[in-house]
């Protein structure tokens, strides 16, 4: 199971920085068309459903790489089971709010696709089309809370500190 999950974050690791790539192929498309004078359009938008793949993709697996930003002012304070009881209610809180945010984001793909909502730009594209890859996103990253959640509860979980250094 943990190889699956690995996998699973390292896939949407990939998939964000195949998305970066994708901005700045957009970015140099745009550049090279006002260059040479032709039209490129719609790659302001494409660039931009890039970018926002990009962020969303990348969600899980900063989180279990420990690079999300933490405010440890408190827990640096704690020790025990009083750090072990912020610890599991902060995961659980963080894990609620991932649900949420994966069970809408999910629910906006699902009415684009059903209503037929296009983007305003010349390109027109099926607004569902960009917004799977922050629906996809947001489902790792609710995923990658879980896992900690649960990791936390077994006692197999090591936080990160400052410096990257793990709490013991």
């Amino acid at each position: 199971m943990r190889k699956l999950l690995n996998g699973l974050y390292d896939g949407s690791a990939w998939l964000a920085g195949i998305a970066m790539i994708g901005v700045l192929a957009m970015v140099l498309l745009t550049i090279t068309s006002r260059l040479f004078g032709f039209s490129a359009p719609g790659t302001d938008a494409y660039a931009g459903y890039a970018m926002a793949g990009a962020g969303f993709m990348a969600l899980a697996s900063t989180l279990k790489k420990g690079e999300h930003i933490r405010v440890t002012l408190l827990l640096g304070a704690l020790k025990g089971r009083a750090y072990k009881a912020l610890e599991l209610t902060a995961l659980g809180i963080a894990t609620i709010l991932s649900a949420f945010l994966a069970f809408y984001s999910t629910r906006l793909v699902w009415q684009s696709w059903e209503i037929e909502d296009i983007s305003v730009g010349i390109d027109a594209t099926p607004l569902w089309i960009p917004q799977i890859f922050m629906a996809l996103g947001t489902i790792v990253f609710f995923i990658a809370f879980c896992d900690e959640l649960v990791l936390e509860l077994l006692g197999k979980r090591k936080a990160v500190e400052k410096e990257g250094t793990p709490h013991e």
